[in-house]
């Protein structure tokens, strides 16, 4: 049995979740709460396996609540139920410590798949903050990328096709200790931490795409 504490300042959304949560094997509600203060008294009270929570709360906010009950319980279970659908939420969730996003305009199913998901220490988003992050990522990525020099952006177009740091030095008349260098650098602006994350990146984001790829890959070859 999941003992679950649901926290929302709404008492008829409570009420409503509680009955769903009811009609499911496995799981309860045993303590509720209306606001940050009163859920982390009930946190330390009742000792729940999962709390769920909304983050707009009177007083204490749901990322205040979030962080004091991590600090208690570092193994604390935690899934946010909010109406935010923006992803920065999701973001602060969890770095505050949260194990999972799911949004009140999902249906019931995400919900209860992402309470079992939590339960079992793992992370579980709704669909909807999924893509979105996805997107966001996307574009703070496609960002980097366009702030990277033509110089950069040549280079790195060559180090993913496999290019060694001599052919690309003799290609663009520079020296390989200058390639070195600029290989470091577009690393860095890209947050990759190795030439696999950034061949990735770069298929990712079109600068090169598989078929390309294979093709170098078989004229190096022969």
């Amino acid at each position: 049995m999941i003992n679950i504490l649901l926290v929302d300042d709404h008492a008829i959304v409570r009420e409503g979740y509680r009955a769903l949560l009811a009609k499911q094997a496995g799981l309860q509600v045993i303590a509720e709460a209306a606001d940050g203060a009163e859920a982390y008294l009930r946190f330390k009270e009742c000792n729940p396996d999962l709390m769920v929570t909304d983050l707009s709360l009177p007083g204490i906010g749901g990322l205040e609540l979030i962080g004091r009950v991590r600090q208690r319980c570092p193994d604390a279970k935690i899934l946010v139920f909010s109406m935010h659908q923006n992803p920065s939420f999701a973001i602060q969730a969890s770095r505050a410590g949260a194990l999972g996003y799911v949004t009140k305009s999902s249906p019931p199913e995400v919900l209860l798949r992402a309470i079992f998901e939590v339960h079992a220490g793992r992370h579980a988003l709704s669909p909807d903050i999924a893509q979105a992050l996805a997107l966001e990522k996307l574009g703070s990525e496609r960002m980097a990328l366009e702030a990277l020099t033509v110089r950069e952006f040549e280079i790195l177009r060559l180090l993913v096709e496999g290019r060694p740091i001599e052919s690309i030095a003799q290609t663009l008349n520079i020296s390989p200790k200058t390639v070195c260098n600029t290989h470091y650098l577009i690393k860095r602006k890209l947050g990759a931490a190795s030439d696999i994350e950034l061949t990735r990146l770069a298929i990712r984001l079109n600068v090169i795409d598989l078929l390309e790829l294979a093709d170098a890959g078989r004229a190096e070859s022969q």
